[in-house]
């Protein structure tokens, strides 16, 4: 971790004994660090918890380890080089680096494995499909204590003064990513049990709207809602039944959009949004998603007796992860649906190789046998996996919800299930949100990459950072012959067929700002400042014919708040990679 440290001696200018010693003692750091990063590495892999006793014993051994490192980078030699200008920032990043790997080994993970280690000694399955709350409900307490001391010691680390030396850099930010890895795994988890006996019905019996997103026909939450679940829950129980397609729930009305929604989404076509069933995932606030639902579920005649608990939203990609968490599925025409193929299977194949009529059925199947058995046959191995999807896939929208019951929501937003709008000035993020506007299912050919460049770090503490975003129509000549219109579209006035009509819309992250926004490529038209809910978006329609690609470029500083990396929120694509990448080396937002 710290070979740099050789060069160090020379820099700082010492020499003769006190230089040798300090360059023997940083290649013992530098060997006990790396020891105890290997050991740790069963942490950062929760995928299987069989050798959790293995763990605890390396995590015990990594401590003695830590602890020497810690030792050493602390004597008296270090201390005084750390004073020297400049070049002792290097020496106190190191110092830093050391002491907080010795305060997660010595507490926060011994924290989180005891946790794990109670649990997998706990019966989770009470049988018959049914999660045991009891232990998760003891293990909430101690598991987000654990979390807070853990993130607590990243955020720490990421702190830390901003290095001179290459190599110092770089063994931060390998540092970093390990520990970011790890943080997040364990945030995963904490959140999840935060969230689990509430949704579960843990206290009274709970009604949720499962509605089915197909990210193929794009919206700002991901895509057109073709069929809604009633998924009930009561002390550790879910059941899943009633899919109703969304022509059952047309003749029932609208959602009650907003004066700047019905502007923006209706008013402004070319085509109109009508903020039936079909079009509640237009916005791209998932609270808006649920109250349009809510409005809608009264109308109804199933439910006007029943009161709405909240709604989930998931597409297909969220239902292949569970996919590969419970096993394969067989429909009921006998194809197999694996980990690998549900995805494209249900936003693509499906419309190929069955009659349109049909296709809202499988998804029901699909959506019924997966969220069904999420906390069915449950151990601590299974239930960290649901987790950690749940997690990732958030993060992606391709799983959101939302209660209407504001304690119990509180605990759904800050375990961050539920999606919103760029609203972090601490975690800044831009958000662009698309929605087709050719009557298609041209959302699966409509491929999206960005890349985020840091051009500066301000000296108020924020930071600058200029974005591309790029969005290309996959489709090939050889696919525009084979593939029936309902894929590449019906035939309707300024929607020509095989064409992505994407309306797009950006915000700027919570606190900061938006600039210099330009367009290049396929035609962009309509581009205007609006106000939507209070918030300001930047809007306009690319027109992308297959082969072509557009690409928004813009400029963007954070609030002076941020703490961490600029990142994307954005609309759902058929597969977990988002396309972004990331090129901070500019600068270090560590102070």
């Amino acid at each position: 971790m710290v070979l740099i440290l050789a060069l160090l001696v020379v820099l700082l200018g010492v020499s003769g004994f006190f230089g040798l010693k300090l360059y023997s003692e940083a290649k013992q750091v530098k060997a006990h660090e790396e020891q105890a990063m290997q050991l740790l590495g069963g942490v950062t892999d929760l995928s299987n918890l069989d050798n959790l006793d293995t763990v605890s014993q390396q995590i015990s051994q990594a401590k003695t380890e830590t602890s020497a490192a810690n030792e050493i980078a602390h004597g008296t030699l270090w201390n005084i080089a750390s004073k020297a200008p400049v070049y002792g920032d290097d020496i106190t990043t190191v110092q830093g680096m050391t002491s907080v790997v010795d305060s997660l080994v010595s507490d926060s993970v011994p924290q989180f494995m005891d946790v794990l280690s109670t649990l997998k000694s706990t019966q989770l399955s009470s049988g018959d499909g049914q999660l045991n709350l009891r232990p998760i409900l003891e293990a909430q307490k101690n598991i987000a204590t654990a979390n807070q001391s853990l993130q607590q010691q990243v955020q720490k680390y990421q702190q830390l003064p901003k290095a001179h030396i290459g190599m110092v850099k770089n063994a931060y930010a390998t540092g970093n990513t390990q520990l970011t890895k790890m943080a997040d795994k364990v945030n995963q988890l904490s959140g999840t049990f935060q969230i689990l006996p509430d949704f579960l019905g843990s206290d009274q019996p709970r009604t949720y709207a499962l509605m089915a997103m197909t990210t193929s026909e794009e919206r700002s939450s991901g895509g057109l809602i073709g069929s809604v679940g009633v998924v009930t829950t009561d002390n550790g129980k879910i059941n899943i039944g009633d899919f109703r397609s969304n022509g059952e729930y047309v003749n029932y009305g609208a959602g009650d959009p907003t004066d700047d929604e019905r502007r923006i989404f209706n008013q402004w076509g070319p085509l109109q949004m009508s903020f039936d069933l079909r079009d509640l995932a237009v916005y791209p606030d998932t609270s808006r998603s649920a109250e349009g639902m809510r409005a809608i579920w009264q109308r109804t005649p199933w439910g006007s007796g029943t009161q709405l608990d909240g709604v989930l939203m998931v597409d297909p990609v969220f239902l292949q992860e569970l996919v590969k968490i419970n096993g394969n599925i067989t429909l009921s025409d006998g194809r197999v649906l694996t980990g690998d193929n549900t995805a494209k299977f249900l936003l693509n194949k499906v419309y190929v190789d069955y009659p349109i009529a049909e296709t809202d059925a499988y998804f029901a199947q699909v959506a019924e046998q997966t969220v069904g058995s999420m906390f069915s046959n449950l151990d601590l191995t299974k239930l960290t996996k649901v987790a950690q999807a749940m997690g990732s896939m958030s993060e992606g929208r391709h799983f959101s919800m939302y209660a209407f019951d504001e304690t119990v929501e509180k605990s759904i937003s800050d375990a961050g299930f539920t999606a919103q709008t760029p609203n972090s000035e601490e975690n800044p993020q831009v958000g662009v949100y698309v929605t087709e506007q050719n009557a298609s299912k041209m959302g699966w050919y409509i491929h999206r990459t960005s890349k985020i460049t840091r051009s500066d770090c301000n000296s108020d503490g924020s930071q600058t950072y200029h974005v591309e975003y790029t969005m290309t129509n996959t489709l090939t000549a050889e696919e525009i012959a084979s593939l029936p219109d309902y894929i590449i579209g019906v035939n309707q006035a300024n929607q020509p067929k095989t064409y992505g009509i994407e309306k797009t819309l950006i915000y700027a992250p919570a606190g900061g700002s938006l600039t210099n926004l330009n367009t290049s490529g396929a035609t962009v038209t309509g581009s205007r400042q609006e106000t939507m809910n209070g918030k300001t978006v930047y809007a306009s329609i690319a027109k992308i014919a297959p082969g072509e690609s557009v690409t928004y470029s813009f400029d963007v500083t954070t609030s002076t708040k941020a703490v961490s990396d600029l990142t994307i929120d954005q609309t759902p694509m058929g597969w977990t990679d988002p396309g972004v990448i990331t090129d901070t080396a500019v600068c270090s937002i560590n102070k």
